[in-house]
């Protein structure tokens, strides 16, 4: 069945959004959005966006559910993580693998109070963004009289979560750099057309080939585009690569297997899912110990690029993550929403942040902005589904 030119309007509606709010600040910035400089500063301020909603997208899909308690988490797991690498002097790996274990603790816990004790998620989160700032600012206080860690020193640490690949000179052409964007960019248009090919072969519905074609020579050229600003910027930076990583994984997860098809299941009907066989405690369990394992990535993301910890690290994080879901057309009720359109949202939340910046915009009406496009997207969410219906 063939798309209207309606419906595909429709489905790309966020995407124009981004690319006329983005030609938006370029044009008020006289062109300095467009710089390689802040193609960087786009990624490396705003991944922790990325990766946060990643994590959050599948606790959304479960019913709509959120957490309220990652961006108090990162403040929390960051101090941590100053005390064990510059107080404490401890090697980063062991420091990093702590981190990651105390994630993987509270994940246990909060996954189990939310699945089997049937705490309200945003009860059980909320308890934790008091908490945990408070723990964090405690940490801070205890050991540093400026009430912030600085981890400059620790140079290997900064590599990993701040440093750049092929690294070169600002304003100096990276050739390395601009040819991962070409092969990226010939992976796309593959894994594009092979999975229509393979839609054909299985009976299943696909768009035509002219709008694969279309699509794939629009993220090409987005690819390209990031990767020539890039090489001029001084190489990838590696945040770039964990953002990769884990926008993959999780674009993997919810497509191709079986437990991210679960997600969707409950999220669309619990009761319906729990009668099919599906084990909804699980699900949810594993939605939040997953959570928190992203929120520990993000916070050795932030940690190294802000290379201190302080007790304001993580603020307004998980509404930013829960805006950049729902902006990319993620269900404020659950059982809808992809990683792309995450993306989509959390690129939106990132021009927006930058922008505003750019144009030194008072903090406050950039919250204003923000709470505004939010309330837009969920606004056009529920009058889509009303046409539908």
């Amino acid at each position: 069945m063939k798309k209207s030119a309606s419906q595909i309007l429709k489905e790309n509606t966020m995407l124009i959004v981004l690319v006329v709010v983005y030609l938006f600040f370029t044009w008020r910035t006289n062109g300095s959005m467009f710089s390689p400089f802040n193609f960087n500063e786009l990624v490396t301020q705003n991944a922790y966006v990325f990766i946060l909603a990643s994590g959050m997208l599948m606790c959304m899909l479960t019913g709509g559910n959120i957490d309220l308690a990652c961006g108090s988490l990162v403040c929390f797991l960051g101090a941590c993580g100053a005390y064990f690498m510059a107080i404490r002097e401890w090697p980063p790996f062991v420091a990093i693998v702590l981190m990651l274990l105390i994630g993987i603790i509270y994940g246990c816990v909060l996954g189990y109070l939310i699945a089997y004790v049937n705490i309200p998620p945003w009860i059980a989160t909320l308890a934790g963004f008091l908490a945990f700032r408070g723990l964090g600012t405690d940490i801070l206080s205890r050991n540093s009289s400026t009430g912030s860690i600085s981890i400059k020193k620790v140079e290997s640490f900064l590599r990993i979560f701040a440093g750049k690949l092929f690294k070169t000179k600002m304003g100096e052409m990276n050739n390395i750099c601009l040819a991962v964007g070409i092969i990226a960019a010939v992976v796309i248009v593959f894994l594009n057309i092979k999975e229509k090919v393979s839609k054909v072969k299985k009976g299943y519905e696909s768009d035509s080939i002219l709008i694969v074609l279309g699509k794939s020579v629009i993220e090409a050229a987005a690819i390209l585009l990031v990767a020539y600003k890039l090489s001029l910027a001084g190489g990838i930076p590696t945040v770039l690569v964990w953002v990769a990583i884990v926008v993959i994984f999780y674009s993997f997860i919810t497509e191709k297997t079986t437990i991210g098809r679960h997600f969707y299941v409950v999220g669309g009907n619990k009761e319906a899912a729990r009668l099919s066989g599906v084990n909804t405690r699980r699900v949810m369990f594993t939605a939040y110990l997953n959570m928190a394992i992203v929120t520990v990535i993000t916070t050795w993301v932030v940690l190294g690029r802000v290379q201190a910890a302080n007790s304001t690290a993580g603020t307004n994080y998980e509404m930013d993550a829960i805006s950049a879901c729902v902006v990319g057309g993620v269900s404020a009720y659950g059982g809808a929403g992809r990683i792309t359109g995450m993306v989509i949202g959390a690129t939106l939340i990132g021009v927006i942040n930058l922008g505003m910046s750019l144009m030194n915009i008072d903090a406050n009406y950039q919250k204003v902005v923000k709470g505004v496009v939010l309330l837009g997207a969920v606004a056009f969410d529920i009058l889509s589904k009303k046409r539908q219906s």
